[in-house]
C-alpha cells in the first residue's frame, strides 16, 4: 500500500504580502515560503502511517511550482524532513501563478503527473492534501482530484483510520454542530483538517537526510492528455487590504474618556 501526499508552497503568513507588478499574483521574491499548514497535517498522518503499518510500503510527497531553483520546492524539503520516503515535483507554466490560482487547473496536471506514476509503481491506496490553501483559501484541489481520478473524496477529516485489510477508511469530519463518520472503499482522496495530526517538527538529522533523498522533476508539458489546457478562471486583480486609520489614544479621568468615546463613536465613526 503506496501514500501519496500533495503538498503546497505557500508564502509564509507571517511575512509582509505584495503584489507585484502585474497586479495578478502575490510577489514572492524575498518573501519567506512554507508548506501550507494544512497540506502539513497530510504529511503527517502520512508520515505515521509510513511508520506505523507494516503494509504501507511507501510514503511520497508531491508538489508544483515554477521550477527547481525557486522556492518553491520548500514543500517537498519540509516533507522529506519530516518522513517522506521520496518527493515529485511538477512544473511549467501551467502550475505557476497565476494559473497555479486555478484549482481545477491545478487538480488537472496533478492528476496526469498521478496517473503517470501509478502506472510507473502501482497505484496509491491513500491520497492527503490540505483542506484549502491559505494564499488563496480555495479547497476545491481534494474533490477535484477525487473526481478526476474517479475514487471516493472526503474533505476536511480530523481523523482517518484504515481498515485492517487495507480496503476501505473511516474518516471523522466537522459539520455544523456535529461530528460526521464516513466510510469509503480505498483508493481515496482525503482533505486535512486541523485536528487531523500535530505535525512533528524536523530534526537536525532530518533536515540533513531530507537533502539526499531522491526527488523526481516532472515537466508538466511532458504530462499526457494536457494538450491545449488552460486554465477556467483568472484573477483580474489582487489588491492590498485599505490601510487603517491611525489608533486615537484617551487620556484623562475615567468618566471623560468615556464621554469623550462615545463622542467619536457617534461623530467619527458613526456606529451609535
Amino acid at each position: 500500500m503506496r501514500v501519496l501526499v500533495i503538498a503546497r508552497t505557500v508564502p509564509d503568513s507571517r511575512a509582509t504580502i505584495r503584489v507585484n507588478a502585474s497586479g495578478g499574483a502575490i510577489e514572492t521574491t524575498g518573501v519567506a515560503m512554507i508548506c501550507d499548514p494544512f497540506d502539513e497535517l497530510g504529511v503527517e498522518q502520512g508520515v505515521r502511517l509510513r511508520e506505523g503499518r507494516p503494509d504501507v510500503t511507501e510514503a511520497v510527497v508531491m508538489s508544483a511550482g515554477p521550477g527547481p531553483a525557486t522556492p518553491q520546492d520548500q514543500a517537498l524539503r519540509a516533507a522529506l524532513a519530516m518522513g517522506i520516503d521520496r518527493g515529485i515535483y511538477v512544473h511549467g507554466d501551467l502550475v505557476t501563478p497565476p494559473a497555479r490560482y486555478d484549482e481545477l487547473l491545478l487538480a488537472r496536471v496533478l492528476a496526469a503527473a498521478i496517473k503517470a506514476e501509478e502506472a510507473k509503481n502501482g497505484e496509491f491506496a491513500l491520497i492527503l492534501c490540505g483542506k484549502a490553501a491559505i494564499d488563496t483559501d480555495a479547497g476545491e484541489l481534494g474533490p477535484a482530484l477525487g473526481e478526476l481520478l474517479n475514487r471516493p473524496s472526503i474533505g476536511a477529516a480530523t481523523k482517518i483510520e484504515i481498515g485492517a485489510d487495507a480496503k476501505s477508511l473511516k474518516a471523522t469530519r466537522r459539520g455544523d454542530g456535529v461530528s460526521e463518520a464516513i466510510e469509503a472503499s480505498l483508493p481515496a482522496v482525503v482533505s486535512c483538517e486541523k485536528g487531523l495530526a500535530e505535525p512533528r517538527f524536523a530534526s537536525l538529522p532530518n533536515i540533513m537526510k531530507a537533502k539526499k533523498k531522491p526527488v523526481e522533476m516532472v515537466s508538466a508539458a511532458d504530462l499526457p492528455g494536457l494538450a491545449g489546457i488552460k486554465a477556467t478562471t483568472k484573477v483580474v486583480k489582487l489588491s492590498p487590504p485599505a490601510p487603517r486609520a491611525p489608533c486615537k489614544m484617551l487620556a484623562g479621568e475615567p468618566a471623560q474618556m468615556a464621554s469623550e468615546l462615545v463622542r467619536l463613536l457617534r461623530s467619527e465613526a458613526k456606529v451609535i
